[in-house]
C-alpha cells in the first residue's frame, strides 16, 4: 500500500513539473511576442524619424556652433514641424567619397586637380574619417578603397590618368551608392572636382539628384575651371550641381589659383565638422515615394545656412540609376 501512495505522488509531482514548464514556455513565447511588438514598434518610430544636418555660417562665412534649439524654424512643405531631437555636434566622423574628373577638358588643369586632391587628403582628412579616391572621364573608376591612411590615399590619387568623356552624373551616383554601403554614423560627403562638364554618362541628371538626396550626402564641389562653349560659359553642368546641392546642402567653390585652396578646404572642414542635428516626426506622413521639402530658418539672423533640404519618404524609385564603372 506504501509503495501504491508513493507512485500516486510521483505522479502528481510529475503532473505539477509539467504544469510549470508549460507555464514558463507560455510566458517566455508571450514575452517574447511582446519584445518583438516593442522592437518593431521602435523600428517604425526610428524610420520615421527625419534628421536634417545644418550648417550655420555667420556673415564672414565662419560656421557658429552656440545656437539654441529655439534659435530653428523647422516647416515640411509648408507645414511647421515639432522638433524632436536636437544636438550639437562638433569633430564628427566624416565618410568622404572624392569623385575628380580626368577628362580631356580638364587636361590642362590636371596639376591643379592633382594638387588640389593631395591638399584636400592632408589637411581634411582626420584619422577617425574614411576617405575613398574615384576618378571619372568615359567612367567611374574606384582608385582605392575607403581608408584614413594618408599614404595609401595619396598613392591611390597618384593612379589618376586622363580620359575622353565626362561621365558627371555616374560619379554622382556611384559616389552616392559606395557611401550608402558603409555605417551611418558618420557624416556623409561627396566632394567634386571638376570643370563641371558633362558628356558620357548612362545616369541622368534625375537619377544623380534622386541617390544623392537618398544617401543623405552633402555635397561639396570644387569647380576647376568653366567650360568654354560658343556662347561662352559651359553653364549646364554648374546648373545641374546648384541644383543637387540645393537639394542635399553642401556648397561650390572656384578657386582661382593655389593659394585659395588651403583656404576653401580648412572651410569646408570646420563646416563640416560644427554642425547641428534636427530631427522630427513628418506631419502629415506622406506616401511611400513622395519627394518632401524640408524648410530650415533662423528668424532675425543674419546667418548662412547649409542643409538637407529634402528626401524621399520610404525611399526613391531609382529606375534607370545604372553608371558604367571600371
Amino acid at each position: 500500500m506504501r509503495f501504491v501512495k508513493r507512485r500516486v505522488w510521483s505522479c502528481s509531482l510529475v503532473f505539477v513539473a509539467l504544469g510549470l514548464c508549460a507555464g514558463t514556455v507560455f510566458f517566455a513565447a508571450a514575452s517574447a511576442k511582446a519584445n518583438q511588438a516593442e522592437d518593431e514598434a521602435r523600428l517604425r518610430v526610428q524610420t520615421d524619424l527625419v534628421t536634417v544636418p545644418a550648417s550655420v555660417l555667420d556673415a564672414n562665412g565662419k560656421p557658429v556652433a552656440d545656437l539654441p534649439e529655439s534659435a530653428f524654424r523647422l516647416s515640411q512643405d509648408g507645414v511647421p514641424q515639432t522638433i524632436a531631437k536636437f544636438e550639437t555636434q562638433t569633430d564628427r566622423p566624416l565618410e568622404l567619397a572624392m569623385m575628380v574628373d580626368s577628362s580631356l577638358s580638364t587636361l590642362k588643369d590636371t596639376k591643379f586637380e592633382d594638387e588640389a586632391v593631395a591638399r584636400f587628403i592632408k589637411l581634411v582628412v582626420q584619422p577617425n574619417d574614411l576617405l575613398g579616391v574615384f576618378e571619372f572621364s568615359d567612367y567611374v573608376t574606384e582608385l582605392g578603397d575607403f581608408s584614413s591612411n594618408i599614404l595609401k590615399l595619396e598613392a591611390a590619387a597618384e593612379r589618376i590618368a586622363p580620359g575622353a568623356g565626362t561621365s558627371l552624373y555616374d560619379a554622382i551616383v556611384l559616389g552616392s551608392q559606395q557611401l550608402e554601403t558603409l555605417p551611418k554614423d558618420r557624416r556623409r560627403v561627396i566632394v567634386l572636382v571638376t570643370d563641371a562638364g558633362e558628356t558620357t554618362s548612362k545616369s541622368s541628371f534625375e537619377d544623380a539628384q534622386r541617390n544623392a538626396i537618398a544617401s543623405e550626402a552633402l555635397l561639396y564641389t570644387i569647380l576647376v575651371r568653366a567650360v568654354p562653349t560658343e556662347g561662352g560659359r559651359y553653364t549646364g553642368g554648374e546648373h545641374a550641381i546648384d541644383t543637387i546641392i540645393d537639394s542635399t546642402g553642401g556648397a561650390v567653390y572656384y578657386p582661382k589659383g593655389m593659394n585659395d585652396l588651403d583656404t576653401m578646404f580648412q572651410q569646408i572642414s570646420r563646416e563640416l565638422r560644427t554642425q547641428y542635428l534636427l530631427s522630427y516626426y513628418p506631419h502629415p506622413k506622406e506616401k511611400a515615394g513622395t519627394y518632401c521639402g524640408i524648410e530650415l530658418a533662423i528668424p532675425g539672423g543674419a546667418y548662412t545656412l547649409h542643409y538637407r533640404k529634402g528626401y524621399f519618404e520610404a525611399g526613391p524609385p531609382r529606375a534607370g540609376a545604372n553608371p558604367t564603372t571600371n
